[in-house]
């Protein structure tokens, strides 16, 4: 019998379909619109006279999530001095930039942890309105810190209980999706060590919790221990980086069920790019923190913690578009191919409070990746951005993307 499509169906067959969770062999996907009206086995789909994608060979799985980007930065090797270059109309230019290029690498939802001034929030806007082509945003606006403390350069500086308090209503006001507050040094500021705690147990706690009074999520930038201790304790949802977890941060986090964003990314592409005019002070404390962020990330696995995917995209080398990298670097320090799929797309999706994303189900949005070959016997497959062969974001392919690396500009120093 033959089933007449709806107008704007398209059906995609012949591959194995990875749906946020696990494989599935013998599948179809029927997208309608902008949604995914079915997930069903293939011949249930005998006779549709619609549009069909032919998947063989290949995977279809939710598009990639990637819960820790800059939008405003685009990978410079001192990312911060080149933005302060820019007026606004240019920087949010940028950005809008940095939006398609991510989209164009299979990436379809992103989480912007901190931009200046608010600027990002007119690509969020644009994108999620469908205006301009980019993923799905989510923006913190201002990153929270305490007086020369990291990200004091664009941050919303704050010390003591009420001003910290404050700063988490100024952004809730601006509209931000999240809010991120600097637990930890880090490695891009100088002058600060990220074993550090910056703010106290009591000052993250009362951020943390006046932002879940207004339904926001948190994150919080913690890479020693005292610091993601004090996040985890005060009810953060993520930790970003991780860096100098201890057995005592992993068991509250594990049992809390805070998720881990681990950037591997961040401190691979400044290793690899030493010598190529990344500011000196950067390049030791990514040497210094290398070897402790991987132990960290492995332990925070082997105990069962939940990891979503994040790359700190826009940090020295780390591209915008390359977003994909990360499914590797995670494989590479102990996660199985499955499990870095699963960060990348359905815990991503779950931390970033997308219900209908991250996951092939009847009735999510068709933000789809479609691969050569099988990423769960090859992580490549997925990570590599010359294996996609098509990006979906609401049920509509990509232009320019699918068709191999994208050419990237040289870099200013």
């Amino acid at each position: 019998m033959n089933v007449e499509p709806p107008n704007d169906s398209t059906l995609y067959r012949g591959g194995r379909v990875f749906d946020g969770e696990r494989m599935r062999d013998g599948y179809a996907v029927l997208v309608e619109g902008a949604r995914i009206g079915r997930v069903a086995p293939e011949g249930e789909f005998d006779g549709f006279a619609g549009a069909t994608v032919d998947c063989e060979g290949g995977t279809v799985m939710p598009g990639l999530i990637d819960c820790h980007v800059h939008l405003l930065f685009r990978g410079e090797p001192d990312p911060m001095t080149a933005l302060e270059k820019l007026d606004t109309a240019h920087a949010v230019v940028r950005a809008l930039e940095n939006a398609g290029r991510t989209l164009r690498g299979g990436t379809t939802s992103v989480r912007d942890c901190g931009g200046r001034e608010y600027q990002e929030f007119a690509v969020r806007d644009a994108c999620n309105e469908g205006r301009f082509p980019g993923p799905t945003i989510r923006a913190a606006g201002k990153m929270i810190c305490m007086t020369g403390g990291h990200g004091n350069r664009m941050g919303r500086v704050a010390d003591g209980v009420e001003e910290v308090l404050k700063a988490v209503r100024e952004q809730i006001h601006a509209g931000s999706d999240l809010v991120k507050i600097m637990a930890t040094g880090g490695v891009m500021t100088p002058g600060v060590d990220p074993e550090d705690a910056h703010y106290s147990a009591e000052e993250m706690a009362v951020g943390i919790a006046e932002a879940t009074r207004f339904r926001r999520t948190t994150a919080s930038h913690a890479q020693g221990s005292e610091g993601i201790l004090n996040a985890t304790r005060g009810g953060v949802t993520s930790i970003e980086h991780g860096i100098f977890m201890n057995d005592e941060c992993c068991a509250e986090m594990v049992e809390r069920g805070t998720f881990l964003v681990p950037t591997l990314a961040a401190l691979r592409n400044i290793l690899d790019h030493a010598e190529e005019g990344i500011p000196d002070y950067v390049v030791e404390k990514a040497r210094r923190c290398a070897q402790a962020h991987e132990r960290s990330v492995r332990m925070f696995h082997e105990a069962g913690g939940r990891i979503a995917l994040g790359t700190d995209a826009g940090t020295p080398f780390n591209l915008h578009g390359s977003n994909a990298d990360e499914l590797r670097f995670m494989v590479e320090v102990g996660l199985s191919n499955l499990d870095a799929l699963r960060a990348g797309t359905r815990n991503a999706a779950d931390l970033m409070r997308l219900d209908d994303r991250g996951r092939i189900a009847d009735g999510a949005a068709a933000d789809l990746l479609v691969v050569d070959g099988d990423p769960s016997a090859d992580i490549a497959a997925a990570a590599d951005r010359e294996r996609h062969r098509l990006v979906v974001k609401d049920g509509a392919a990509v232009d320019g993307a699918g068709s191999g690396p994208e050419v990237r500009e040289r870099l200013p120093a």
